[in-house]
Formats: C-alpha cells, sequence, structure tokens
C-alpha cells in the first residue's frame, strides 16, 4: 500500500533546514561549528584522530568544506602550519565545493586537489574532490579515471561508489528501462567485489533508486515513486530482499554514511510496499534523513520522508 502524498504547503528552504550532511557524527557537527567562527583548530584536532579511515575522512573533510567560509579558513590555518595536508585537503574540497556553487573556477578547484593529492599519495580524499567536480559532465572517461585512482588507494570507498552509480544510471535515458542496465551490473559487481561485511552489499539498491530519478525525469517512469513498477519486478525483489537481509546480519552502527545507506533501503522498502520493514528502517533512520533519494526524481524531500516515515510506523 502506498503512502499518503506528502503535505502540501512546505517550502523548499524550511525542509531543507531538516537535513544535516553530518548525520549524526557529534564530532564533525561541533568541528563544523566551530570552523564557522573561524577556530580551525577544531578541525585540525578531528582530521588529526580520524587519521586513515578513509570512508571517515573523506565524509568529514567533504562536510566541513561545505561551511561556507571554510575555504577562507583553511587559507588561514595553512598560513599557520603551511606543511599540512589536512589543511591542504580541506582547502582543496572547500574549493570543490564553491566551485559546485559557482562561486570558484573549476579549473581552480581542481588544481588544489591536485596540490592536495601530490601532499598526502595515499589519501583518496583529493581524488574525491576531482570526482564530484565531474558532476555534470559529459566526459565519462575522466571519471572512470578519477574513480579508479581512489580504489587504487581504497578498493570500498562508499562516497566514490556512489557518485558512480549516480553517473551510470544516467546513461541512455531515452531508451527507458532495461533490466540489463550497466548501473545494475556495476552495482553488482561492487558489491561482490567488496568483503562480506562492506556496506557496499546495499549499492545495488542505490542503483535501482539512481536510475528510477533518470527514468522518471524522463518520462518512464510516475513521478511517485511509490506508484511506479519499478521496485516490484522479480530482479527488484531479489535486490532489496538481499541488502535488507545484509543489513540484518552485518548492520554497521559506526560507518560514517551507513545513514545513506538505511534511507535508500527505507526508500526502496516503501516503495516495495513492506511497511514493517520500512518502519525497522525508519527507527535507525531516527531524526537524520538524507535528501536522496526522497528528493527524487522532483519531490520536496522532508515531507516526503515525513509522509513515508509516519505512514511506515502507522502513525498518520
Amino acid at each position: 500500500m502506498s503512502p499518503p502524498p506528502p503535505p502540501l504547503g512546505r517550502s523548499r528552504r524550511r525542509a531543507a533546514q531538516a537535513f544535516d550532511a553530518a548525520l549524526d557524527d557529534a564530532e564533525l557537527v561541533a568541528a563544523r561549528a566551530a570552523l564557522a567562527q573561524g577556530r580551525w583548530q577544531a578541525a585540525r584536532t578531528l582530521l588529526a584522530h580520524t587519521g586513515d579511515e578513509w570512508d571517515l575522512r573523506g565524509h568529514r573533510v567533504t562536510v566541513l568544506a561545505m561551511e561556507p567560509y571554510s575555504a577562507a579558513w583553511a587559507r588561514d590555518w595553512l598560513l599557520a602550519e603551511p606543511e599540512s595536508a589536512d589543511a591542504a585537503v580541506l582547502l582543496a574540497l572547500a574549493q570543490v565545493q564553491r566551485a559546485l556553487r559557482g562561486k570558484e573556477k573549476t579549473d581552480r578547484a581542481r588544481e588544489a586537489c591536485r596540490t592536495a593529492a601530490d601532499r598526502v599519495p595515499a589519501d583518496p580524499t583529493p581524488w574525491l574532490g576531482m570526482l564530484l567536480l565531474e558532476q555534470g559532465s559529459t566526459a565519462a572517461e575522466n571519471a572512470v579515471r578519477l574513480f579508479e585512482q581512489i580504489r587504487v588507494r581504497f578498493a570500498d570507498h562508499h562516497h566514490a561508489h556512489h557518485l558512480m552509480v549516480a553517473r551510470l544510471a544516467e546513461h541512455r535515458a531515452a531508451a527507458g528501462p532495461d533490466p540489463l542496465h550497466e548501473v545494475y551490473d556495476f552495482a553488482n559487481w561492487a558489491a561482490e567485489q567488496a568483503p562480506a561485511d562492506s556496506p557496499l552489499a546495499i549499492l545495488p539498491v542505490i542503483a535501482h533508486a539512481e536510475r528510477y530519478r533518470v527514468l522518471a525525469a524522463a518520462g518512464h517512469e510516475p513521478a511517485d515513486p511509490a506508484a511506479s513498477g519499478h521496485w516490484v519486478g522479480r530482479r527488484a525483489r531479489q535486490v532489496m530482499k538481499s541488502a535488507f537481509d545484509w543489513w540484518l546480519e552485518w548492520e554497521h552502527e559506526g560507518h560514517p554514511r551507513r545513514l545513506v545507506d538505511l534511507n535508500f533501503l527505507a526508500h526502496a522498502k516503501v516503495c516495495e510496499g513492506r511497511g514493517a520493514e520500512a518502519a525497522a528502517l525508519f527507527h535507525r533512520i531516527g531524526e537524520h534523513p538524507t535528501p536522496a533519494p526522497w528528493s527524487y526524481p522532483d519531490r520536496d524531500p522532508y515531507p516526503a520522508f515525513r509522509a513515508a516515515r509516519d505512514h511506515a510506523l502507522g502513525t498518520v
């Protein structure tokens, strides 16, 4: 049974306030608040403690870089500590975020990432920044090359795999639904290559949602994901069941981006009509929704999340 439509009348600006890219990382939230006030020392301490936990480092640097004045404060940090690799990486990702907002030249942001990559050759984070800059680019070979550079440094990089899935899902949009589309092959391959306890096991679910986004935008699927048959075919159900079973067995409380996966999985279970399973996931998500996939294909994400959650939990 489909959830009721999300309530009307909520502005997207107000809804955006309900999302926090830091998710449930309290240390990151504190460091970001300090950075917003120009106190970069908290970011220095946070990144020093993060070390080479690459998924965690990528998550934290990316979120810190979203702070509007992070580039300026990272420059101050570099002036105080010219040899700081962490400051160089933060500056690079901050310039990436500025470029994505149209406030910085892409070439300048890319060069900052290259400089940071030279300083810390083992760190995949500067390469993640360059991959982020490929959003909207038609040069697929560049994205593949950057993704390979990330995998050389950390084969199971969570954010990089999500970016590649989103990109591959956009191929051949006009062709319509295709159960053999390359995005499904890529996601299945990545999940199979990863260790048994890797959250990349959820990647086929991400691929399914991203392909729906593309198909709906092209007019091949309805705008209401719960009204689409995209999640109820035999192969789709198999993907959703495997992912949910993995979550029951291997859920990682400590993975920095696990809530991203849980939002995608809850969304899939809602669209599949599996209310009890969706409810279990919503309990885990708590007050940490993510814009994607609730915004797909062009919805106000927070009301969509709330409507789906309330329906699954029986509070409507």
